[in-house]
């Protein structure tokens, strides 16, 4: 992997920028295949709200994960607006893997629920949401979209089946799939860092695929390769700084999300 593999890439996104345009949160854009909308959810017993954001797309497109693969586009979320919102987590579902072409790509097809975690500054009050998702969709073309929902979610809700399914469809963490060992080898390479990636844990079923995630949004990660080797996964892949300046890569926020046929499993940090 060099940097003129990377070069396209950024400079698909950097095209596709300009052609963002507001919507409101009920409508529909390009024409008609995206539509996004805030389902309320309900508070939790130690105060904290659930809610959700729903994406519904039209048959054949498909919306990308928040590790999208170098075929897609980054999703990216802004709470500017919002009122009585402390700390926000999301818990995104297991997503599909898409070959097209010879690239990868990683997301959903025909809607997405996000679940939102929020934990209100005064758990007595509502939570006012207001989000912007700048997000791409695809077909046989990709475009850029940038929706904007809002909604009051009241202290007293009730449980909604769509979020509660999506919190279900998560992945395995590493002790519920009984993954055992996880060793990182890191190389420098003349772009930046190689790393390997030995997994010891049972199949996750058919062609599994390893993504490999930094707690870095500036370094980028190329994506990999991914192969059994009897009882662990081996995946290979590189990393590198998107301002071409060296960095430091910590082996305890490496995460690994491992996509197989039978499900998925969520790792988090890697040993020497």
């Amino acid at each position: 992997m060099t940097k003129r593999s990377l070069l396209p890439s950024l400079a698909l996104a950097a095209l596709m920028a300009p052609a963002l345009s507001p919507i409101a949160a009920t409508a529909q854009s390009f024409d008609q295949v995206v539509q996004a909308e805030v389902l309320p959810g309900w508070r939790d017993a130690d105060g904290t709200h659930m809610a959700a954001v729903k994406i519904t797309l039209n048959p054949g497109w498909k919306t990308y994960w928040r590790a999208p693969g170098d075929a897609g586009i980054p999703p990216q979320i802004t709470w500017n607006g919002s009122r009585n919102m402390g700390s926000v987590s999301l818990a995104w579902p297991t997503p599909e893997v898409f070959d097209q072409n010879g690239m990868r790509s990683i997301g959903y097809t025909d809607a997405l629920v996000l679940p939102i975690k929020i934990a209100p500054k005064d758990a007595g009050k509502p939570v006012r949401v207001k989000a912007t998702l700048d997000i791409g969709v695809c077909r046989e073309i990709c475009v850029p979209q940038r929706l904007k929902v809002k909604a009051e979610l009241p202290p007293n809700g009730a449980r909604n089946a769509e979020i509660t399914a999506a919190l279900v469809d998560q992945p395995l963490t590493a002790r519920e799939a009984g993954v055992g060992k996880v060793t990182c080898k890191l190389s420098p390479t003349s772009d930046g860092v190689a790393l390997k990636a030995t997994i010891h844990m049972p199949s996750a079923g058919g062609a599994e695929v390893a993504v490999v995630e930094t707690a870095d949004p500036q370094v980028w990660v190329a994506e990999g390769t991914t192969k059994r080797q009897g009882g662990a996964l081996v995946t290979e892949t590189e990393m590198m700084h998107v301002d071409a300046r060296s960095f430091m890569v910590n082996r305890a926020d490496l995460r690994f999300t491992v996509l197989g046929a039978n499900h998925a499993v969520d790792i988090i940090g890697c040993s020497g």
